[in-house]
């Protein structure tokens, strides 16, 4: 099955499961919307005076309009095409990192705060449900990444060039790769906190996916399979004392360090908080300044890493 069919099939299956979960007010990347885009570009449409664009009829123009917007910077293209995929991915990362946020919220608060959340969460969540939530979450960003890798892809052999690809080092420059995400490093944590083993397969989502965790290895790693497509790591060594994280926490860049760590590369103490460092100070692995202030509590990662 094509790809553009699998993605149909769980779109139309996430309508299925809206009353449950409501995951199909998440943003996604509109894979055939984005593909008609291309469609139009091949016959490289002219803009009028009101702003439309019109395909040529004429055979001969458009075999040589096809030609300019295979070889050529086809500026429609750069203008619809990456100004759409930006604000999906954008939509994509805020909409992921709220739904995670909150089940992290229900599994790992403590106190009161804990109690009124399963206070107001009792009639409609157990704990199935939301070990339920996260994998769909996780094929969420599954499905949604491969559907922008893919359509990239198209995007550089309709033009024969490798803008598709440089755009996508740029969303991950401005953080906008699910695929990067710390969140993403969450919530395989979060589903494997409801497993008894170190592996987490599941096999009736559209695509199968396993994650797997082996604190054996010298270098620890969080891995996250996906059969056919593309294999995704984490390492969950420290960047600044070469061990596995401790209290881990992620910058805004993605990096994972030791909470002590992070306090060390932010000049402050412990007890004030990664959070308070200054905007000036960077990552010390990718030199990225501003990245302290949204440093993200990695909590279920580290009862992940406690309990194995």
């Amino acid at each position: 099955m094509k790809f553009g069919e699998t993605f149909k099939e769980y779109l139309h299956g996430e309508k299925e499961h809206s009353s449950l979960f409501d995951l199909n007010k998440c943003s996604h990347v509109d894979y055939k919307r984005l593909k008609k885009l291309l469609k139009i570009c091949r016959h490289h449409c002219r803009e009028f005076n009101n702003g439309d664009f019109q395909v040529e009829e004429e055979e001969e123009d458009r075999q040589i309009n096809t030609s300019i917007c295979r070889y050529q910077s086809c500026q429609w293209c750069d203008r619809m095409f990456f100004s759409e995929i930006m604000k999906e991915a954008s939509d994509i990362v805020g909409c992921f990192s709220s739904r995670v946020r909150h089940l992290v919220q229900l599994h790992c608060t403590t106190g009161m705060q804990r109690f009124l959340l399963h206070l107001f969460q009792c009639f409609k969540n157990d704990q199935q449900a939301l070990v339920m939530e996260g994998r769909m979450l996780i094929e969420y960003v599954i499905m949604n990444a491969v559907a922008l890798r893919k359509i990239l892809k198209k995007y550089d052999k309709v033009h024969n060039s490798a803008s598709g690809m440089n755009f996508k080092s740029k969303l991950q420059a401005e953080h906008l790769e699910i695929s990067q995400s710390p969140w993403l490093i969450e919530l395989m944590a979060f589903c494997m906190n409801f497993s008894e083993s170190n592996h987490l397969i599941c096999y009736e989502l559209c695509i199968p996916f396993s994650c797997d965790l082996n604190v054996l290895d010298p270098e620890p790693v969080l891995r996250l399979v996906l059969p056919n497509y593309a294999n995704l790591e984490y390492s969950l060594t420290c960047a600044v004392c070469l061990h596995t994280v401790f209290h881990p926490y992620a910058l805004s860049c993605g990096h994972l360090f030791c909470k002590s760590c992070a306090c060390s590369a932010g000049s402050v103490l412990i007890f004030e908080g990664v959070n308070s460092a200054s905007p000036k100070m960077k990552c010390p692995v990718c030199r990225e300044d501003g990245v302290f202030s949204n440093a993200v509590r990695m909590a279920e990662l580290d009862l992940l890493l406690k309990r194995r």
